[in-house]
This record gives structure tokens, sequence and C-alpha cells, in this order.
């Protein structure tokens, strides 16, 4: 029998007062047409979410993060309602002020869109667990552990 997996990811909330950086996703084949944060991605073998936070700035905006600029907001277990085995993800938010470089597209044939959006007026349509999270920080109910899709 194999061994329950679940598949973990890093994701990386730049933030400017009230403002949040995001991406509209385009050609990735998951929830194109939404709006995400605007840094994310899987975590690599052998990598801390801290590592793989920081090295998905650079791959697609462009900007260096230091591991200790970054402020962990939430950590989330999340599945669909099918609840197939591919679906179970773990997921590691981290909020981030402080960078160097200036955002930009790099990764044109993932992304179609970059802006910045105010916590109280997110774009639509949302990645739904993201906004998930960004509601509820903006909020201010954001626990350090929360669940989505069971």
């Amino acid at each position: 029998m194999e061994r329950f997996r679940v598949v973990p990811a890093a994701y990386v909330f730049l933030r400017r007062g009230s403002e949040v950086l995001l991406q509209l996703r385009e050609g990735t084949g998951f929830m194109d047409g939404h709006w995400a944060a605007a840094a994310a991605g899987h975590i690599e073998e052998g990598e801390t979410p801290m590592r793989a936070a920081c090295r998905e700035a650079k791959e697609e905006l462009g900007i260096e993060i230091h591991e200790h600029d970054l402020i962990p907001l939430t950590a989330m277990q999340r599945t669909q309602q099918n609840h197939e085995s591919i679906d179970e993800r773990v997921d590691f938010f981290f909020s981030c002020t402080k960078w160097t470089g200036e955002p930009s597209l790099q990764e044109r044939q993932k992304a179609a869109d970059l802006g910045w959006f105010d916590l109280a007026a997110l774009p639509h349509p949302m990645v739904p667990h993201e906004q998930f999270v960004l509601d509820q920080l903006n909020a201010e109910t954001l626990t350090p552990i929360v669940t989505f899709g069971f």
C-alpha cells in the first residue's frame, strides 16, 4: 500500500501598507484567469519553506528576499471536496515588506498581469484558498494553522 503524501508549497504576499502584490495567472493550467500571490510554488526536496519562498520571489518577480525578512502568516492543510490524494496540500504563507529590486513579471508564460491591491478591495476572481488567507488577514482573524476544503 502506498503511503499518504502531501504536496508542500510556499506563498509570499509582498505588502506595502494595506496593499498586497498579486499576479493574474495565465497559461499554467490551474486557476488561469484568477488573481493569486505574486510569488508562490512547490517546495523542492530538501528545501525549507523559507528558502522556497525566497527562490520563488527571485524566479517569479526578479527580487531578492532574505529569509529573516519573511513573516510567517499561517500554514494551511487543504484538499478539494473529492478528497483525491493528488489534492492533498500543505501551504506555508508568508508576508514580506522588505526586498531588494523592483517586482516585475519574470515568467510571462505563467502570468498576464501584476498589480497592487488593497486588502479590503481584492480583485475578482481570486484563487479561493489564497483569498481565504487574505480575507482573514484583513479581518485580523488569521490563525497560525488553518484548513481549507474539508
